[in-house]
């Protein structure tokens, strides 16, 4: 078995469709496969036919933009094989959907009264099919410049953080919350990269709430996450995933594949079952 865990499609802040992913991903040799848009089921329906099409699984799976208040950072929930109608995931999400969706349209207007030739109809067609614009949505009318460019960090970076003019950020959702609402949706509750956005000290406590496991495999993490989290792992029995974060030309320079999950979720008979 070969598996991505972690790849991003037009349904969210990723660039390309769900055909193309599955594509990618059948030259890629992949047998599974998980779609982990931020904060939308969206895309599962054309996501199960594809996979019937192209003969690799797909997983259900999602990531949760979520915070840890205790200690005011971000966090990122995965959530895997939780049962198709989502309930409590879409009661949680789309209210977040709508205050990106707000915030998103304040930014435009931001950055428009400072001379930027910004259309937010042209860039809400850029998001399609996607209901809600994201950054990578934005920058996109704004420059062709690669993502990794100095040109695109230099004017993102101006923008968006810092004293930018659209550096206002939403409010995010408790990851106790996001961890809850997977876990009552049936479905197996995993901290994202908790390199990228320094999760350690969170982990023990989600334990309580149903958290199942924990990204290991990450473009951002070094040989010291790796046993860190390996180390987490042990100690409280949690499965350990993986994936490259995929996001086409709206992310890093890596191919679908490129990095793989250590474990499979697999959903028999409602009970998780997880693969080493």
């Amino acid at each position: 078995m070969k598996a991505d865990l972690h790849v991003h499609s037009h349904y969210s802040d990723g660039s390309d469709s769900a055909e193309k992913i599955f594509q990618y991903a059948s030259n890629a040799k992949l047998t599974h496969i998980s779609v982990v848009d931020h904060d939308t089921v969206d895309g599962w329906l054309e996501l199960k036919s594809l996979s019937l099409r192209y003969g690799i699984q797909a997983i259900p799976g999602i990531e949760i933009s979520a915070y840890d208040f205790r200690r005011n950072r971000k966090v990122h929930v995965l959530g895997y094989q939780y049962n198709p109608d989502a309930t409590n995931i879409k009661a949680l999400c789309n209210p977040l959907l709508k205050r990106r969706q707000n915030n998103s349209v304040w930014q435009i207007n931001q950055i428009r009264s400072l001379g930027y030739d910004l259309d937010k109809d042209i860039v809400s067609k850029i998001a399609q099919p996607s209901n809600t614009i994201y950054k990578q949505h934005i920058m996109k009318q704004l420059t062709e410049a690669s993502f990794t460019s100095r040109e695109y960090i230099n004017l993102y970076k101006m923008l968006f953080k810092g004293n930018g003019i659209a550096a206002k950020d939403i409010e995010y959702v408790d990851v106790f919350d996001a961890v809850q609402a997977i876990v009552a949706d049936g479905g197996l509750a995993v901290v994202a990269h908790p390199g990228q956005l320094d999760s350690y000290e969170l982990i023990p406590e989600l334990i309580e709430v149903g958290l199942g496991g924990i990204e290991l495999i990450h473009p951002d993490h070094n040989e010291e996450d790796h046993r860190r989290i390996k180390e987490l792992s042990s100690k409280y029995n949690l499965i350990l995933t993986g994936g490259t974060d995929y996001h086409g030309i709206f992310g890093i320079d890596i191919k679908i594949g490129d990095l793989v999950s250590p474990s499979l979720p697999a959903n028999e008979r409602n009970n998780l079952i997880y693969f080493k």
